[in-house]
């Protein structure tokens, strides 16, 4: 487990140094790996309609209920390297 964090930590530094702005759907989706990895499934309250930003990443986020905080490191650690 410490290899997987220490390569998460990683990816999360190599994800603020990428070549390219990924698209929001991306953006959405890095978001909620790295919440699904560091803090697994999502218990925070869904937020309302009036912040629509807000209410997209705990749609993401949530949508990974279930998936093991490992899993979600190693699908974020591998997406960070597709994007870099």
């Amino acid at each position: 487990m410490s290899d997987l964090k220490a390569a998460f930590d990683k990816a999360m530094a190599d994800s603020k140094n990428l070549s390219e702005r990924p698209d929001n759907a991306t953006l959405l989706k890095i978001y909620a790996l790295y919440k699904q990895g560091s803090s697994g499934d999502n218990t925070d309250k869904k937020p309302g309609f009036g912040d629509m930003v807000a209410r997209a990443k705990w749609d993401a986020w949530n949508s990974l209920k279930g998936t093991s905080q490992e899993d979600a490191m190693q699908q974020y650690i591998d997406l960070i390297a597709d994007l870099s």
